[in-house]
């Protein structure tokens, strides 16, 4: 392992709310006041991390401490990192009337000063299943930067992680006849089409559809310490080239990273397969299925009732 150093979790928080209204990670999907955050993190400690970091807005600080970490805090070692849209290298500047972040690719980066070794990255609004936390921590536990960096990501089949309320925006992955990633496309509106997904990229006048099985990207993702460095060293150029163009919308993302890194010969990423069904809360609609789902996992003895209460209560 990379130094000697164990994985860490990094859960991405910062756009809290943004698609939903409201702070919606701290919507609890138990009767408990569990979110889906915390049975990610349950997932995480039991595959074996002993650290979170959490990105979050300056903005939401408090309430998030008290809703949340306070809680997660007993039960694994906690750091935040403070996502903010003027984080930004010397001699930039926010542009005149950007709100947006820029994406997560700079909220990883916003964290460059505790992210010292291998991590793995998730968003804090999906539930990912325990076979993914398994999987990305044994690989990060394994294997370390060679020839080229040695990166990993957790795949979904498209069947598993649609909603039927709307649509979603999805990392269609392309990958070779040894496991790895060759690409990844980002389709920013896939839904429900008669029963089977299809995205549009003009609006709704034309469709084409996608097979079940298709592999996509829920951004879980397992990274050396070199990813970091390289979202450093990008990021100006980013700035200067998409930034300009587009000065409101524009976003860094993971993905294209990878994409560059993979072009360019300096990294692998091994896909890591996931046959569990994501759960998310894109739209309000979706909370009454994910808190029966949440219910059938703990009555299936996946999860015990109280989550961390009971936790506690068995280290007394």
């Amino acid at each position: 392992m990379g130094e000697g150093k164990k994985p860490v979790l990094v859960v991405m928080a910062a756009g809290m709310g943004s698609r939903y209204g409201g702070l919606k990670q701290i919507d609890p999907v138990d009767p408990y006041g569990n979110i889906i955050m915390d049975f990610s993190i349950y997932d995480a400690k039991e595959a074996g991390f002993e650290k979170v970091v959490f990105i979050i807005k300056k903005a939401i600080e408090k309430e998030f401490k008290e809703n949340v970490g306070r809680r997660i805090e007993k039960h694994i070692q906690v750091e935040y990192v403070y996502q903010e849209i003027d984080k930004l290298p010397a001699g930039f500047s926010v542009p005149e009337g950007r709100v947006k972040p820029w994406g997560t690719g700079h909220a990883v980066l916003c964290g460059k000063d505790v992210i010292d070794g291998p991590f793995a990255v998730i968003n804090a609004d999906d539930y990912y299943g325990k076979q993914a936390f398994r999987e990305i921590y044994r690989y990060l536990a394994s294997h370390e930067d060679g020839e080229k960096y040695q990166y990993a990501m957790v795949s979904f089949e498209l069947q598993n992680t649609m909603t039927d309320y709307g649509y979603v925006a999805r990392g269609i992955c392309t990958v070779d006849s040894e496991g790895k990633l060759a690409g990844i496309k980002e389709r920013t509106h896939i839904e429900k089409r008669e029963g089977k997904g299809a995205y549009t990229e003009d609006g709704g006048v034309s469709w084409v559809t996608l097979p079940g099985e298709t592999l996509v990207s829920m951004n879980l993702w397992g990274f050396t310490a070199s990813m970091v460095m390289e979202l450093e060293r990008r990021f100006s150029a980013f700035l200067e080239g998409e930034a300009v163009q587009n000065p409101l919308k524009s976003e860094y993302f993971l993905p294209s990273v990878v994409n560059e890194l993979l072009q360019e010969g300096k990294a692998e990423v091994q896909v890591l397969k996931s046959r569990e069904k994501w759960y998310g809360v894109t739209y309000k609609e979706d909370k009454e299925s994910v808190v029966r789902e949440i219910c059938r996992l703990k009555e299936q003895g996946l999860y015990p009732e109280t989550l961390w209460q009971d936790k506690a209560d068995a280290a007394v």
